[in-house]
């Protein structure tokens, strides 16, 4: 699956069911645009997942929702639940792992609370965060 271009207006619709994995980027970044080729590698990798791509530029509510402060910076949801935020490029062997822990997670005890400790991901136009 190729990757798709996130706005805020389609975020909750894109995050609440499955894995959506975040690339927070800019055209002036010169580190996002060398991740650029390993982010889009790892869509193609893995077409069961949602590889979104966020311009920090043109989505800077989003940006601020998840505390982007350097980017690139890479976010992982599971049907609506932010589970990781890493700062700084991924080489192609984290993106895998990172999925693939992901992919074995219980979302039953996530969600219960007796699995890592995360909030459902939620924006809202009156620049609210992910939670």
């Amino acid at each position: 699956m190729a990757t798709v271009q996130l706005t805020e207006k389609m975020f909750d619709s894109t995050v609440k069911k499955g894995i959506v994995v975040l690339d927070f980027w800019a055209s002036w970044c010169g580190p996002c645009r060398a991740f650029a080729p390993i982010f889009e590698a790892a869509a193609a990798r893995h077409p069961d997942v949602v590889f979104a791509k966020v311009n920090t530029e043109q989505e800077p509510g989003l940006a601020k929702a998840f505390g982007v402060s350097a980017i690139p910076t890479v976010a992982v949801l599971r049907d609506g639940v932010l589970l990781a935020v890493q700062p700084g490029m991924v080489p192609a062997a984290g993106l895998d792992e990172l999925v693939r822990k992901v992919r074995a997670l219980d979302m039953n005890e996530v969600q219960k609370g007796t699995g890592p400790k995360r909030q459902p991901a939620s924006v809202t136009a009156k620049g609210g965060g992910a939670r």
